[in-house]
């Protein structure tokens, strides 16, 4: 039985010798001018393969910067696709409603109130005040019309704000029982806020925005349509029936469009 340690080395003496010896050894023949191939230095591809599967011929090795720069490209899209998606979230965090129902604010007591339980109705936003020269006469006239006009089509909502000297320093639940007891308000009075600077309650501020315009002082009035977008303001020293004129027509025209509806 012939050895087959002695076999194999034999069988890789062999292939090295193929692969070292030029691709065409065939000299020419007397006379021919066609020259001989030259000769090649690298094994074919088949040689090669025979030379791995000896061990005649060792693999080369994976080269560890290529390996590094694999990683750091993985790495590196992986990144942008986190950036990308943390991107989008923030915009569509971001995105600003797109009218006055759209926002939540607080309520008296601190309890989130989503202002699209209002949708459909007229809504007469104002900035209020306990200690106002102004207070008296708004609220009492405030409550008239929001009783003549209803709950069902008409609101007025007040939102306290301190940001006009001390005209409004109590919290927001002393604010709320001092115009229910004292002023004999029923209309929803919601939690203190500000209006002017980078604090400003956003659902005040898109209000602003929308009549480019900041109130000076307290009980400015803004009429929100049922969808939502202001139509018109007025300020504090502006007598309360111009306010009452256009909130009966809006009122009217919702009614008119309900039974349309029907």
């Amino acid at each position: 039985m012939p050895n087959t340690e002695q076999t194999s080395s034999k069988a890789r003496w062999l292939l090295t010798s193929l692969c070292a010896r030029p691709a065409s050894q065939t000299q020419p023949s007397s006379g021919s001018l066609t020259p001989s191939p030259a000769p090649s230095s690298h094994c074919s591809p088949s040689k090669m393969e025979a030379l791995e599967v000896l061990g005649g011929y060792p693999t080369k090795p994976s080269n560890p910067r290529s390996r590094m720069v694999r990683v750091l490209l993985s790495m590196t899209v992986v990144m942008g696709c986190l950036l990308t998606l943390h991107s989008f979230l923030k915009i569509t965090k971001s995105r600003k409603p797109q009218d006055f129902y759209s926002f939540e604010v607080k309520d008296a007591k601190g309890r989130s109130v989503s202002l699209e339980r209002y949708r459909g109705k007229a809504s007469l936003v104002v900035n209020v005040a306990s200690h106002s020269e102004h207070t008296e006469n708004n609220y009492r006239s405030l409550q008239e019309l929001h009783r003549e006009l209803g709950t069902s089509h008409f609101n007025v909502l007040a939102f306290p704000c301190g940001q006009f000297g001390e005209t409004e320093m109590g919290t927001s639940r002393d604010i709320e029982a001092n115009a229910k007891n004292t002023h004999g308000v029923t209309f929803p009075i919601f939690s203190k806020i500000k209006i002017m600077g980078s604090e400003a309650e956003p659902a005040f501020k898109f209000i602003t925005d929308s009549v480019k315009k900041i109130p000076k002082w307290n009980f400015w009035k803004f009429l929100v349509n049922p969808e939502g977008q202001v139509v018109r303001y007025w300020k504090a020293e502006e007598p309360v029936d111009s306010v009452r004129q256009e909130a009966t027509a809006m009122v009217r025209e919702i009614i008119l469009k309900k039974r349309a509806e029907l």
